[in-house]
């Protein structure tokens, strides 16, 4: 089946002009970020070329992808906006709320019963509004999008910060909060700032242990976890060309670790075969048709420095395996010098846990290569040292490899195939383990590895690699091992090397699937009922949020200073916290409740200025909101990175938090906020940020005259008496202060469309 090829026809068909356009008003060559980027202007085209980095834009993206956890809050706001169905194609895919602990039979149907009623109600909202349902077990969000719905020259947006997985079809596919999903679903343009663009030339050829897991392993030590902050990420080169599309699929997804808006590759045979072998030819057909526009301009692969903000260039040839972390996933070390590192740095070199899969790497490549490492490993004697986890991306692949012997190579020494689902990588893993405070050592082929994001355990060392690297990293029971020269005893007592891994980038007999686990949405929804239970503990219908005052914010409490890294997992944990996305009370009991505070190094223990006492986040904020008393967050640099959750921006807007105040945010989650109505500003001096006091009452003032590009006053009132005067900036244009003052960008939406309404109810009359 071939979704949204009306959709593709009508694109490509326009596209060329688009681009030659595009082209004209520039004056130069075009990158194929900025082709597409053109070619999806939701007006048209402006009297001058858009600004990288400046300029406020607004797009029509192709389509929206949603994941269960972020569906259901997504889709509560849309139920308010006043449309009877989606405006552009969508989709709903159950793959975060399935815990991993037994087995894949077993953690599904657990999962159904114990989800049921959230998945009675996503499946019902999907219907109503025309949105396409994938059931537990499909497979993950990510990999379901790439076999059935990625495009060439496409532009989509997801709420899930690893959207850009989509990159390796060539289509430019961004992590946006549900907010920004009910504005594409509603027909509204979307917002975006221009892209700055940074270029990787890729030469040469990957072989033996080196897989496409290792060149954004590479990019991410070369460009840090910010990076790529406010920039698409563009691969080219022929070293681009030999890189299947998968592979192009996990250096896309990953890009989400650098910050980037969202990664892409050119298009060429390798995603034509990928069209072609996922039942696409028609799309494959289509976009030969206009490959020159899939593909940035001759002149900019032949001198990028011109057309790129930034250039970094790799030869494949010499690139070699790389392992990623503890605790972040851009401590990039490679092979060759991990042992060393392990050593050095006093990490536990004993491997405990080694899995496999995820959204990042899951595809039939990825597992026919690590199979063949098992196979190798079992013919010479050895077998798993370590725990061996595999999941699959998807039900096509899980299928697809169970027929071709793959799951039978992996349980053959120990290996435990988990659901089609996101699992340990997201922290729905019921992970045994002796002591929780013991140091430890996992690796995984996921993409993310921040403290306690796997198993909830800060004790935890969490490593990243290539899916074969993590193979035999399992086979040997250490971090501390190089398959590329590292010998191993076998049963026997002989020592052996492992071979070379080997693999097929699609299934030699094709792929196969009995169920894919697709539910096609009603023709009409009108008569369908959306019912949630009033006393229910996991869904919420939502009230709007009220609007701004009208004057200046004056004594705020503060409530936390965040010392350090303060990501999305620290704002609005997921694991066990995943139960509660369709009920913003009950999760809103988890707000920051993982970040450090600055001024006693403990989580989740600040002071209540009310009443002197030490205790819990979310509690200390609703004192405050009980008091009627505002409330403030002050953070570090890169606030927000990870996840595009917006929960993270609704927690704190429920519970009172009127503003933000930090060094620097990560792109999503500051967007999140200016779409619930809450100030995300920044210190126009860092240093700045010492001077905020524990006891401190703040001010905000010179908003009644808030103004694109002027800065913001507040005053710190200190205990003592005295107080520092400080200048903040922020990112608001027109519009965003638009959905300040409203109280969010939904009240907006939801004024518009009854003004609508009432225009045609008269008009109608008349």
């Amino acid at each position: 089946m071939v979704f949204d090829l009306d959709l593709i026809k009508k694109l490509y068909a326009e596209m060329p002009g688009k681009v030659d356009a595009a082209r004209k008003l520039t004056g130069k060559p075009l990158t194929l970020a900025e082709k597409i980027l053109y070619s999806h202007l939701y007006a048209a085209q402006p009297e001058k070329p858009y600004s990288r980095g400046k300029d406020y834009v607004d797009f029509a993206p192709d389509r929206v992808a949603m994941q269960d956890a972020t569906a259901q809050m997504a889709l509560l706001q849309f139920s308010t906006a006043g449309r009877s169905r989606v405006a552009v194609p969508s989709t709903v895919h159950c793959d975060h709320l399935i815990q991993a602990k037994a087995g894949a039979v077993q953690d599904l149907a657990t999962a159904n019963e114990v989800n049921k009623e959230v998945y009675d109600f996503l499946s019902s909202i999907s219907n109503k509004y025309g949105i396409g349902f994938w059931k537990p077990g499909a497979g993950i969000i990510h990999q379901v999008v790439l076999e059935n719905y990625a495009f060439p020259g496409g532009m989509m947006i997801g709420t899930d910060s690893h959207t850009p997985n989509a990159g390796g079809l060539g289509m430019v596919a961004i992590g946006v909060g549900g907010a920004d999903a009910v504005d594409v679903m509603a027909g509204l343009p979307w917002e975006l700032k221009m892209p700055k663009l940074i270029g990787v030339k890729l030469t040469g050829r990957m072989s033996g242990w080196v897989s496409a897991k290792d060149i954004i392993l590479w990019v991410a030590g070369q460009l840090t976890v910010k990076g790529g902050t406010g920039a698409i990420v563009e691969y080219f080169g022929p070293g681009a060309d030999t890189i299947s599309a998968t592979g192009k699929g996990t250096i896309c997804n990953m890009g989400a670790e650098i910050g980037a808006t969202c990664s892409v590759f050119a298009y060429d045979t390798k995603m034509s075969d990928y069209l072609s072998g996922t039942s696409r030819a028609e799309v494959a057909a289509l976009a030969d048709g206009i490959r020159d526009y899939l593909r940035p301009d001759e002149e900019v692969v032949a001198n990028p420095l011109e057309y790129y903000d930034q250039v970094l260039e790799l030869n494949l040839d010499t690139l070699e395996p790389y392992v990623n972390g503890p605790f972040t996933p851009d401590l990039a070390t490679p092979i060759s010098k991990m042992a060393e590192a392990v050593k050095e740095n006093g990490w536990p070199e004993k491997l405990e846990v080694a899995l496999i899969g995820s959204c990042t790497n899951s595809s039939y490549e990825d597992i026919s290569r690590s199979a063949s490492i098992v196979k190798d490993a079992v013919s010479q004697g050895l077998s798993a040292r370590s725990e061996f986890t595999i999941t699959p991306g998807s039900e096509l692949v899980r299928y697809t490899i169970e027929r071709d012997g793959f799951i039978n190579t992996f349980e053959s020494v120990g290996g435990v195939v988990l659901a089609n689902a996101c699992g340990p990588c997201i922290g729905q893993w019921a992970r045994h383990i002796d002591d929780p405070n013991r140091k430890n050592t996992i690796i995984t082929s996921f993409n993310r590895n921040f403290a306690k994001r796997n198993d909830g355990l800060a004790s935890t060392h969490a490593f990243v690699a290539s899916p074969e690297i993590v193979t035999a990293m399992a086979i040997a029971g250490t971090i501390a091992f190089n398959p590329l020269t590292d010998k191993l005893t076998n049963k026997d007592g002989q020592e052996v090397l492992l071979k070379e891994p080997t693999g097929y980038e699609m299934p030699p007999k094709g792929f196969a699937v009995e169920d894919a686990g697709y539910q096609a949405p009603a023709e009409d929804g009108n008569e369908i009922k959306i019912i949630v239970s009033p006393d229910s503990q996991r869904l919420q219908l939502l009230s709007a949020f009220a609007p701004w005052e009208g004057t200046d914010l004056l004594g705020l409490k503060l409530l936390i200073k965040a010392r350090g890294k303060c990501t999305t997992d620290h704002i609005s944990m997921a694991g066990p916290w995943l139960k509660f996305r369709g009920h913003l009370d009950n999760i809103s009991n988890n707000m920051l409740i993982g970040a450090l505070n600055f001024y006693n190094d403990k989580t989740d223990n600040v002071k209540n200025q009310l009443t002197g006492e030490y205790g819990p986040v979310p509690a200390t904020a609703r004192a405050y909101k009980a008091a009627n008393i505002g409330s403030i967050v002050v953070g570090d640099e890169n606030y927000g990175e990870g996840s595009s959750r917006e929960h993270a921006a609704m927690e704190p807007r429920h519970l009172g938090v009127r503003a933000i105040l930090v060094r620097s945010f990560a792109r999503i989650h500051e967007t999140n906020l200016k779409k619930q109505g809450m100030l995300a500003l920044t210190f126009a001096d860092k240093a700045d940020y010492d001077k905020v006091q524990e006891d401190d009452n703040i001010d905000i003032e010179t908003l009644t005259t808030f103004a694109p590009g002027k800065p913001l006053r507040v005053e710190l009132n200190h205990s003592d008496g005295t107080k520092d005067v400080i200048e903040v900036n922020h990112t608001y244009n027109e519009q965003q202060i638009e959905w300040f003052k409203a109280g969010g960008a939904l009240n907006v939406i939801r004024s518009e469309f009854a003004r609508k309404q009432k225009e045609e109810a008269a008009a109608a009359g008349n």
